[in-house]
């Protein structure tokens, strides 16, 4: 029997953390000087009462840091990989130049047990951005690789206190050990998913805030698999837009602010809420998804102190990111297919490991792996042009599709009515056709590809190129 001790037994389900001490545990700002981030082996107490072996974390004995970088503020993050395989660190959403991007061959050789890799990144636009593995990816991500990254706005915008939470599920059995990470069948549908829902790595945490304070919840979903709708809640009843509201999705302000209820979002994705903490000392909002079964809690806010009688009208809207806006009437159309692979022919064996199927392809053409030659890019976009993608998803399956270095604009879909959302990934859901619109403004070679990950790693995977 493993003996658990008490720092162990901390990091795992229902703690009580204080806001101040949430933020300080986990976070390392990257400015300058550099910051050094292991990636290495790990264990914890994801349930309580047991330690999970196996693990892997972005920490030498804790759970992957927040990382906190300054807009337009050049960071140097020095990765070193203590694993005994080959990992690469992506920056998820961040427009970075395209060596900077992580992704295996395509922008860099992997990195190998024992070596390192500085990543430089400057990033002009604000907002919740997440960093992951692209290498052997399922594997890395599904044992504990995924960590949330904060780009801050110039100049503060008005919050008391600001809180990530990261938002993923472990496969997990009642042991506390890890079962299969994926199963074929699953993989040839929707995905499989986890058995443990977690927030920063614990079952239902307990957040301690301030009463009648001012908090910007940012959610991140580095799950591998999971699609889900997400409410905050008083109770049963969901919060007015007085009390909570969506002030950005996927690292972008929203022009109008949404109701904290009914919140989409797949693996890749963000929502930035903010939260006006309940003003009586102990009670509780909470965070939940719906499930068949009924709302699932995830985490709880509790109210502290007397209230700070703060309110959401004090908050001033989200300065807007320099992103450029597509010229739709010169626009050229490309069309991407997003299904079934065509011969279901066996992958390349790669450093960067393969799941050993081949399930899904765009435009008929499956991504054999990750190896020192590539497949030709889907698309070849000028540098400086507009262009509109036509995402066309021929699939029972919902597939939220990531483009890697550049923002989209969410354009019209022959299913439902789109918000005018500028974004890194867009949930394509079964069967839906959906036009997007973008300037092709960073040259290089950039993955394009379905963040379910065993949808990714099975084919669903591809790469634009922007040439200067």
């Amino acid at each position: 029997m493993s003996i658990v001790s008490r720092r162990e037994l901390l990091i795992g389900g229902g703690a009580v953390v204080s806001a101040a001490a949430a933020g300080g545990l986990t976070a390392a700002r990257a400015t300058a000087p550099d910051l050094t981030l292991p990636i290495a082996p790990h264990r914890a107490a994801i349930m309580p009462g047991t330690v999970t072996e196996g693990m892997m974390s972005f920490a030498d004995g804790g759970l992957p840091p927040v990382i906190r970088l300054q807009q337009g503020v050049t960071a140097r993050i020095d990765v070193v990989n203590k694993l005994k395989e080959a990992s690469i660190v992506h920056w998820h959403g961040l427009r970075v130049p395209n060596g900077m991007d992580g992704v295996p061959y395509l922008t860099q050789r992997p990195i190998e047990a024992g070596d390192s890799f500085r990543y430089e990144l400057t990033s002009h636009d604000a907002g919740t951005y997440w960093y992951h593995p692209h290498c052997n990816t399922l594997e890395q991500m599904a044992r504990g690789l995924t960590g949330v990254l904060v780009v801050e706005e110039a100049e503060p915008v008005g919050f008391d206190q600001d809180l990530p939470l990261n938002l993923r599920d472990f496969r997990l059995g009642r042991d506390g050990q890890f079962i299969s990470l994926f199963k074929p069948r699953s993989a040839a549908r929707g995905g499989t998913l986890g058995t443990i829902s977690t927030v920063n790595w614990q079952e239902q945490p307990v957040y301690d805030l301030p009463a009648g304070s001012l908090t910007r919840l940012r959610l991140a979903v580095t799950d591998v698999t999971r699609v889900g709708t997400y409410d905050l809640v008083s109770g049963d009843t969901p919060l007015a837009m007085d009390d909570a509201k969506v002030i950005a999705l996927d690292s972008n302000p929203l022009p109008i602010p949404i109701g904290a209820s009914n919140i989409l979002i797949a693996p890749g994705q963000r929502a930035d809420v903010a939260l006006r903490v309940p003003d009586r000392e102990g009670e509780e909002v909470l965070l939940t998804r719906r499930t068949s079964k009924g709302p699932k809690v995830l985490a709880r806010f509790r109210a502290v102190g007397p209230s700070a009688g703060r309110t959401l009208r004090e908050l001033k809207p989200l300065p807007l990111n320099p992103i450029a806006e597509p010229d739709l009437a010169n626009a050229e159309v490309i069309d991407f297919l997003f299904g079934w692979s065509p011969e279901g022919a066996p992958p390349v064996a790669s450093i960067c490991g393969t799941l050993g199927y081949t399930f899904w392809s765009i435009n008929r053409v499956a991504w054999e792996g990750d190896t020192p030659d590539p497949i030709a890019p889907l698309a070849v976009m000028k540098k400086g042009k507009s262009y509109i993608l036509r995402l066309r998803n021929e699939t029972p399956n919902d597939h939220p599709i990531h483009l890697h270095g550049m923002t989209f604009r969410l354009l019209r879909s022959n299913k439902r009515q789109l918000p005018q959302l500028l974004t890194d990934t867009a949930l394509l859901r079964e069967g839906e056709t959906m036009e997007v619109a973008l300037v092709a403004d960073n040259p290089g070679d950039w993955a394009f590809h379905c963040h379910v990950i065993e949808h990714q790693k099975t084919g669903l995977t591809g790469y634009l190129r922007v040439e200067a």
